[in-house]
């Protein structure tokens, strides 16, 4: 008897990008973080590392997050490897700095209502690159 054609096949893995809806979903956790960090008192260094306007901060991330998380190569297409701790090296980034980045991209998700258990995984990634682009002390 010949097994059928999905026996013994792992199924195929739902990509991060896919649960948080694919380019609308990546897209409006992007924009929700950057209002985040241009409306709250909290994340004030943070927004100061930014320039006057976030329309390009956000395309970037929404660029980059979008390839990161699964979906198309958005960013590479545009500006080949991310090279990111370069990228941001002309930046004063240290601990503030960083945490201000995490408790916005957590805050970000919770509002989203992102998955906990998807969101605790992303916050363990998120939190391995931003303290990677630390670049100065405290």
């Amino acid at each position: 008897m010949s097994a059928s054609a999905g026996e013994g096949a792992a199924a195929p893995q739902i990509t991060p990008f896919e649960r948080l809806g694919g380019e609308t979903g990546v897209r409006a956790l992007v924009d929700h973080f950057y209002d985040l960090m241009d409306l709250e008192p909290a994340f004030a260094e943070l927004r100061a590392l930014h320039p006057s306007t976030l329309e390009g901060s956000r395309d970037k991330l929404f660029w980059f997050l979008c390839g990161w998380l699964g979906g198309s190569n958005h960013y590479i297409e545009r500006f080949g490897h991310p090279m990111l701790r370069a990228r941001h090296l002309p930046y004063a980034i240290g601990l503030r700095e960083r945490d201000q980045w995490m408790a916005c991209m957590i805050q970000a998700m919770q509002d989203r209502a992102v998955d906990p258990a998807l969101a605790e995984r992303l916050a363990e990634s998120f939190f391995g690159t931003a303290d990677w682009m630390r670049n100065k002390g405290g």
